[in-house]
């Protein structure tokens, strides 16, 4: 099984910014994907960000494209997304996912491991 397990989550102005960590386990974290998906309440689930297996290609969606940045560190087998310019729709329950394969996209059936998620609340 993969155990991710997210951090950084908390309560934050709007125009702040907010680091979310993922630590992964139980595979081997540098030949797989990466990706980040967030949920309001009373929403479905939505596609942030995914990083290749190197980090060499990203994606966002275009909701928070030029604002947040998706990072990983295979060394320390996390996955990490920066958020900058927050805005209260970005409040969310955001979640860690692996995906299937090195490379994917922003299809949540590309991922096959999640997170718990951990809350992000931007206030006004």
């Amino acid at each position: 099984q993969v155990q991710l397990v997210e951090s950084g989550g908390g309560l934050v102005q709007a125009g702040g910014s907010l680091r979310l960590s993922c630590a992964a386990s139980g595979r081997t974290f540098s030949r797989y994907a990466m990706g980040w998906f967030r949920q309001a309440l009373g929403k479905e689930r939505e596609f942030v960000a995914t990083i290749s297996w190197s980090g060499g290609s990203t994606y966002y969606a275009d909701s928070v494209k030029g604002r947040f940045t998706i990072s990983r560190d295979n060394t320390k087998n996390t996955v990490d997304l920066q958020m900058n310019s927050l805005k209260p729709e970005d409040t969310a329950v955001y979640y860690c996912a692996s995906g299937r394969r090195m490379v994917v996209t922003g299809r949540p059936d590309e991922y096959d491991y999640w997170g718990q998620g951990t809350q992000v609340t931007v206030s006004s």
